[in-house]
């Protein structure tokens, strides 16, 4: 697809971070990049105006959900998600498969798919990679994600294989029924936490890239050092001309990890929803603003930060705000944690371009982690 393509930049000489510029149809990517999550076609609590203002570059919507609500008829009839949420730069959709499969026993999972029931109204429905792919046809979204099979932390090898197995004969379902031209399909390589499993996956995964691929199934209640391993043991299989896309990743560690190893994209609905709880993520730590400490506290949340939260007001307001249960706590906290790692990944752009990733990770850390230390 012409309307696609990977431009890299640089790649830091210490690290093997990359940054580079992913072409899409709807605008150009600056990687590495964190994506916000509007999970029903808006990021909760932030205006679309809001997001540009914050140096948004690509948003992320939710197959499953989205098809429950409003239906990707409407969105169709609509004109796709971009006329429908207002929103003309790039989006990508996922496919719902980690969505259908967390259900739990609410679904049941079979080599032609997984039928669920709704969490809204319990309704039967079934999901295949022929219906996925039609659902995220409707949907219009830049960036589609196939159908996986995303297996449970903690379960065993066999398990692993059958469900690495399905995904990737439901990728190549994905695949035959994808054709229309004008969005790209990201495959996702699974495995668990097995080794050869992943670099099996990863090679067969990678001949359906045609620019991007994904991983999938980490940062799902693993240790720390079990994703990084996973993800080193991977690297050398994936794809050097296209970007490479870690799902379900948002906390500033977690991000600046995967970009060491040379993952270009990331999301996560973290930022928005420990927002929504009172916590804001701040160059010296976690600030939990609910806190009594903050009572009296007249400083600003980072002043690192000059986004509108910081350059406005103070913890002790932003505390009131959220012990009131007032909808602005919210949105100020969430334009501030948007910003925040919006922020981290643009320093990351600018250290890799410079050769010092490591250093900026480094000072990163030693201020992030300082707090916790003390």
């Amino acid at each position: 697809m012409k309307q696609f393509s990977y431009e890299l930049i640089h790649v830091d000489k210490h690290t093997g971070a990359r940054t580079g510029i992913f072409h899409t149809p709807h605008g150009d990517i600056e990687t590495p990049i964190f994506m916000p999550v509007g999970t029903a076609a808006t990021v909760k609590s932030l205006l679309p105006s809001t997001l540009k203002e914050l140096g948004t570059q690509i948003l992320l919507s939710n197959t499953y959900h989205l098809y429950l609500r409003p239906g990707s008829e409407i969105v169709a009839q609509a004109g796709g998600l971009h006329k429908f949420m207002n929103w003309e730069r790039p989006i990508l959709t996922d496919s719902g498969g980690f969505q259908v499969f967390s259900l739990g026993d609410l679904r049941k999972i079979t080599d032609e798919g997984v039928t669920f029931a709704s969490h809204i109204d319990g309704s039967k429905h079934i999901f295949t990679p022929e219906s996925v792919m039609k659902t995220e046809h409707d949907l219009g979204a830049d960036i589609i994600m196939a159908f996986d099979e995303c297996s449970t932390y903690g379960c065993d090898k066999q398990y692993a294989r059958q469900a690495m197995t399905r995904t990737h004969k439901w990728l190549e379902r994905c695949a035959k029924v994808h054709a229309n031209g004008i969005q790209m399909l990201f495959p996702i390589v699974q495995g668990n936490m097995f080794t050869d499993l992943r670099i099996e996956s990863a090679k067969f995964t990678r001949e359906f890239a045609e620019c991007g691929i994904a991983v999938g199934g980490l940062s799902v209640g693993e240790p720390s050092e079990v994703m990084y391993k996973m993800m080193d043991d991977i690297r050398p299989y994936l794809p050097e001309n296209m970007p490479r896309y870690l799902m379900g990743v948002g906390t500033p560690d977690y991000i600046l990890e995967g970009i060491e190893r040379g993952i270009d994209m990331c999301d996560c609905v973290l930022p928005t929803r420990i927002a929504r709880n009172g916590t804001a993520m701040t160059t010296h730590g976690k600030v939990v603003v609910r806190n009594g400490c903050y009572k009296q506290d007249f400083t600003s949340l980072d002043e690192n930060c000059d986004c509108y939260c910081c350059k406005n007001f103070t913890k002790a307001y932003l505390r009131h705000l959220v012990n009131c249960k007032e909808i602005l706590a919210a949105e100020l906290l969430s334009i501030h944690n948007v910003y925040f790692l919006l922020n981290l990944v643009k320093g990351a752009r600018e250290a890799i371009k410079r050769d010092s990733f490591a250093e900026y990770k480094r000072e990163f850390y030693a201020n992030y982690y300082e707090k916790n230390k003390k």
